[in-house]
């Protein structure tokens, strides 16, 4: 986006992100390090711009010092996650890089890192780029790993991007299993080579290059500094997307990086790039580096995966010409690039949905399954993260806040229940019981369990319309024409002390369920449960709507206090927890006492296997 309109949106968020830190009062967090530089013409390409491997440097840098402030010990970068470059940056601008620890698992933790640009002349700020770096620190002497110190969050907003942290990890370690899967089971449709005859040579865009790690190319542990890598990798990516298109192209999308072993000064690192595949208004590059002494075989150290596109005079995409792989090896990247192009459009369609757009449900599939259920979980921690909620009203400890964020509108209701967090995140899992308790759920069906996180539900609701004296005989039609909604269920136990259950609902489209008549579809943005655990054994529950027009009407009037529904539905939920506490506690204990019986039974035919085998 280049428009002053999009510029001024994302100018809107960068300061609202900045207000919220500072209505927090966010405590300096002491692994939070920033840089700031002016982009000399040192640093930039031909067109003045900066160039991504530059800016990569930095960020990297900026990183690598915030994960030793946490682990307080030399750290190296494992991976950088996908990075989506929104902007160029030209010279005499300021990048102002953050970067904070989001969480540290046992030896590895998440590094956030935020870069906006600055004009120092007209006062303007926008965001280029956010990414996330995994860092592990260097063992020690003796061989020995170094375990990390945990993450103590300090304020909400840190709480959300802890919690979210395990979201990501879970999305990085299944990466590679889903594009096996795309292409296993033939999802990715074959080349028609015949139908390019006037398709250019994927052996034309192979470039070759040789680097020597100097001491300047080193970091304070002396090895091959990350960021330098990776601007090396950019270069010759760069120049097989040129040899292709035969113009300069412009970097929009790196694919993770993942550092597979370490590199010293004094290796020679041997860099390869030849262009995968090439779409309409854009191009995959695969780029692999390969580190080696005088003597010995050549490790891989390094792969990305680089998506160019080349803009003309008014910053359109042009065509590109199409590309004819080599046999097998470069048939085998051909198909890998579709499939990596369909992840990142799956992704990027699904984390980027507005309220305004419709239809706003994600067509389901198993492909898509990880990215859905991280967006659907990451979504309602960072609804619930919200500083801005106003309270509107309240009744015998139930309270109701309401949320306004530009076109949309969100409520919260909580209170504290005499139920351990536990049981009551067992029991609101259950969604085929909501309608003993709901009155608005007239029925739940189980439509498919996808595994032991995230199920599918049909959900059937009365209408939110209500009757008009105005017009009985219309109104009535309208009333007796019930709602129906696909939801994604997604359930998580807390990542740590203080993070929450959550229960996260959204819609999405199943082909084998759509629109029936005498049902109007509806569709849920962002909803669920947080259950916190609070003193005595009790929980605090809270339920969140982000209000998509299906339910409009039926909350405006809860809202404005016309109606307590919400209060009745509350305490039916609250009466349904506490009747169902006894028994599910008895249940629990029985279970316990049954796989104890089965242990002691296991443990006595062991001992006469032993006693008859002696």
């Amino acid at each position: 986006m280049s428009s002053r309109l999009s510029g001024d949106l994302e100018r809107d968020e960068v300061e609202e992100e900045e207000e919220e830190e500072e209505e927090e009062g966010e405590r300096a967090n002491p692994t939070v390090v920033r840089m700031s530089q002016i982009v000399m013409p040192c640093h930039s390409n031909h067109r003045q711009e900066l160039s991504v491997g530059q800016l990569l440097k930095w960020m990297d840098s900026t990183a690598c010092l915030s994960a030793e402030r946490q682990a307080g010990s030399p750290c190296v970068t494992a991976s950088m996650d996908d990075i989506h470059f929104d902007h160029t940056i030209s010279v005499g601008q300021v990048v102002n890089i953050k970067a904070k620890v989001n969480r540290a698992f046992n030896t590895s933790m998440e590094v956030g890192i935020q870069v906006n640009c600055e004009d120092l002349f007209s006062d303007r700020h926008w965001r280029v780029c956010n990414a996330c770096a995994t860092f592990v620190t260097q063992r020690t002497n003796a061989g020995k790993k170094v375990v990390l110190k945990p993450i103590v969050p300090q304020t909400q907003k840190e709480q959300v991007e802890y919690s979210v942290a395990a979201e990501r990890r879970r999305v990085r370690m299944v990466h590679d299993d889903i594009i096996k899967d795309l292409l296993s089971h033939g999802f990715i449709q074959q080349a028609d080579n015949s139908a390019v005859g006037n398709a250019v040579a994927a052996e034309k865009t192979k470039v070759e290059s040789v680097e020597l790690v100097l001491p300047p190319h080193a970091n304070h542990q002396l090895n091959t500094f990350g960021g330098q890598i990776m601007a090396w990798m950019v270069n010759v990516a760069m120049i097989a997307a040129s040899r292709l298109c035969q113009a300069h192209p412009t970097l929009r999308t790196i694919d993770m990086f993942k550092f597979r072993g370490p590199s010293q000064v004094g290796d020679r690192l041997l860099l390869r790039a030849i262009v995968n595949n090439a779409f309409k208004n854009s191009m995959e590059v695969g780029v692999r580096a390969e580190a080696y002494q005088e003597e010995g075989p050549n490790r891989h150290i390094n792969s990305a995966f680089m998506t160019f596109e080349v803009l003309d005079d008014h910053r359109t995409p042009c065509t590109l010409p199409r590309i004819r792989p080599e046999p097998l090896e470069g048939e085998r990247r051909f198909q890998e690039a579709i499939a990596r192009k369909k992840i990142r459009l799956d992704r990027k369609y699904i984390i980027s949905r507005t309220q305004a757009e419709v239809p706003r449900s994600v067509p389901w599939d198993p492909r898509n399954q990880v990215y859905l259920s991280y967006n659907n979980v990451s979504a309602l921690k960072m609804l619930a993260a919200r500083n801005k909620w106003r309270l509107s009203s309240e009744k015998d400890k139930v309270r109701l806040y309401t949320l306004e964020q530009k076109s949309t509108l969100s409520f919260r209701v909580e209170a504290e229940v005499d139920v351990p967090a536990h049981t009551a995140f067992r029991l609101l899992a259950e969604l085929s019981n909501r309608p003993s308790w709901d009155t608005h759920y007239l029925s739940c069906e189980l439509i498919h369990r996808v595994d032991d996180e995230d199920f599918l539900y049909r959900v059937v609701t009365p209408s939110v319309h209500r009757r008009s004296a105005a017009s009985p005989s219309s109104a009535s039609q309208v009333e007796g024409i019930l709602h129906d909604f696909i939801l994604l269920a997604s359930k998580r136990n807390p990542c740590g002390s203080g993070d929450p259950y959550v229960i996260a609902l959204r819609s999405v489209s199943l082909p084998t369920y759509p629109p029936t008549e005498g049902y109007n579809r509806g569709e849920v943005l962002c909803a669920g449960f947080t259950i916190l655990e609070t003193e005595n054994n009790m929980s605090l529950i809270s339920y969140y709507n982000q209000a998509s027009p299906e339910v409009l009407p039926y909350i405006s009037n809860d809202i404005a206090g016309l109606s307590s529904s919400f209060y009745h539905t509350f305490c039916s939920c609250r009466q349904y927890l506490t009747e169902n506490k006894l028994q599910f506690t008895s249940e629990e204990q029985r279970g316990q006492s049954q796989v104890t019986d089965t242990d002691r039974t296991t443990r006595d035919s062991e001992t006469d296997s032993v006693s008859l085998q002696l």
